[in-house]
């Protein structure tokens, strides 16, 4: 099954709290922060949400390294 790395590129500290909640969601905490999700609709849904915020590209690496 195909994933996606979520990056954090900007802070969330003026963001509306709908927005704070989807990048914690996603677990960003930190700025620069990746994350590895399964590539599902809710998660693009969630990326799409913040997509301001978060940097996503596919990734090709082990399955076992994928949350």
């Amino acid at each position: 099954m195909a994933h996606l790395k979520v990056t954090l590129l900007r802070s969330t500290n003026s963001a509306r709290k709908k927005h704070k909640a989807t990048v914690q969601a996603l677990g960003l905490r930190k700025i620069g922060q990746t994350v590895i999700h399964q590539d599902n609709e809710a998660i693009r849904g969630m990326v799409h949400h913040v997509r301001h915020l978060v940097v996503c590209e596919p990734y090709e690496g082990e399955d076992d390294e994928a949350q």
